[in-house]
């Protein structure tokens, strides 16, 4: 059973969509919550994130993934104008949840960690990731659908609790999403809501879950801001032979 999301003030979307499997209606719901916004913020602007410092995170990551890249670079570069910080090809990721700064997690919590994720029960799924909607600190990909992300979402932070690390958001709190390029200054929305929009007709594009990364995560400074790791444990995801494709999407 798929965990149930909650409203809750620190997401975005504040209120979690209807309907977790629908492509439609996730991705309407997604630029619905964007087109409200009427201020971007500075996205860099983010407490606790000081000079040096190094969290773990479980995240998707995308190295292989050539339609989702090419996807995400035609966005960038249509959005170029906007002066946004854009995400490099091999920076792109969905976050799954938070563990711990590095400070506060040991050694032996992390492979305990990975340990225990070894025997998760979930198994490899497919989502698509739509063009293009955003939040107030950035310009991102819709996914769909939220379920198996949402499902994974709760295995993670489970086993988290087990281990007794700091984790993050509880799974109630969860949007999944998929970052093109951060908002660097406060500035007026409506300029970049009327920019995206004219990109929400391309094609989905299908992206093949298999594995679940452990990383250690920095933030780079600097020109060009973004978010560097190093994987410390690629965690496969148990094979499933029925694999459905989503509704609503391409085949990558």
């Amino acid at each position: 059973m798929t965990p149930e999301l909650d409203v809750y003030p620190g997401a975005f979307p504040h209120r979690p969509p209807p309907d977790l499997d629908s492509a439609g209606p996730l991705v309407e719901h997604d630029w619905q919550a964007f087109t409200a916004v009427e201020q971007m913020t500075n996205h860099w602007a983010r407490p606790g994130w000081t000079e040096g410092y190094r969290a773990y995170y479980w995240m998707l990551t995308f190295p292989d993934a050539a339609d989702l890249l090419s996807r995400a670079k035609v966005c960038q570069d249509e959005l170029a104008h906007l002066g946004m910080d854009p995400v490099p090809e091999d920076g792109l990721h969905v976050t799954m949840t938070r563990i711990g700064s590095t400070t506060l997690v040991s050694n032996g919590q992390v492979r305990f960690l990975a340990d225990l994720a070894q025997e998760l029960p979930c198994t490899t799924f497919q989502i698509a990731a739509h063009p293009l909607a955003g939040s107030r600190g950035a310009v991102r990909f819709s996914l769909a659908p939220w379920s198996p992300l949402v499902c994974l979402h709760a295995a993670l932070s489970e086993i988290g609790q087990r281990v007794g690390v700091p984790g993050g958001k509880p799974t109630a709190a969860f949007r999944p999403h998929l970052g093109v390029q951060y908002s660097n200054r406060e500035r007026p929305a409506a300029p970049v809501i009327e920019s995206v929009a004219r990109l929400r007709g391309l094609e989905p594009v299908s992206l093949e879950i298999s594995s679940v990364e452990l990383v250690e995560l920095r933030r780079t400074t600097g020109a060009l801001p973004t978010y560097r790791w190093r994987v410390v444990r690629s965690v496969p995801l148990r094979p499933r032979s029925d694999l459905p494709t989503p509704s609503g999407q391409q085949q990558g």
